[in-house]
């Protein structure tokens, strides 16, 4: 299941449709757990790397890594 940043098509849910970052890291986790529920594999789309970005890929790298 595809979890969308920006303009992206075919995503279930959309951190921010709009590109934000702030916007985005406010919904991570709540959206994180919406297609927990259901999805066996989630994708996300790319994240800048800057500013509250990097915590945000820092925080999906730790979600994916094996357990």
């Amino acid at each position: 299941m595809l979890l969308g940043f920006g303009e992206v098509q075919g995503a279930k849910l959309n951190l921010s449709s709009r590109g934000d970052l702030r916007e985005a890291a406010a919904n991570l986790f709540a959206m994180l757990r919406e297609l927990d529920k259901t999805a066996t594999h989630i994708a996300v789309s790319p994240i800048p790397g800057h500013g509250i970005g990097e915590a945000i890929n820092d925080r999906l790298r730790r979600a994916a890594a094996p357990r």
